[in-house]
């Protein structure tokens, strides 16, 4: 069973924001002028590219270190299916060779990313419930 170098609750915390991200629509009107209480607040479930979310995602995987964006890389694989627990050695040195400088980047493009992670802890025989209720 591999040893991972990012704590479960960074991984539960990013999982949450990729959440947060993920619910967020196109954005249908870029050249809007109304305000929030004119159109009922929805440009706020969309996509901006000031969006905070993502500044967040990228601002917290930035300071993670090479060895925690290994981990992130290789979770989302092992999640996703790509490799096994097996490969996870592998997975880790590929990821941050192949994404290293963009792993924030790398991450926010993948489709269900925030299933993916939880995905990957589970195979770990980690689950994020506690983490999320205490959140939540």
């Amino acid at each position: 069973m591999p040893t991972l170098s990012i704590s479960p609750e960074k991984v539960a915390y990013l999982i949450i924001k990729a959440r947060e991200f993920d619910v967020q629509d196109v954005n249908s009107d870029p050249d809007s002028g109304s305000n929030g209480i004119d159109d009922g607040m929805t440009d706020v479930l969309e996509d901006h590219p000031d969006n905070p979310v993502r500044q967040e995602i990228r601002a917290f995987v930035g300071a993670l270190d090479d060895d925690e964006k290994a981990d992130l890389i290789a979770l989302m694989q092992l999640g996703r299916e790509d490799g096994t627990l097996e490969e996870w050695e592998a997975m880790r040195d590929q990821g941050l060779r192949e994404h290293g400088g963009r792993v924030a980047a790398y991450l926010l493009g993948q489709p269900l990313v925030s299933d993916f992670l939880e995905d990957g802890l589970e195979q770990l025989g980690i689950s994020i419930a506690e983490f999320e209720n205490g959140r939540l």
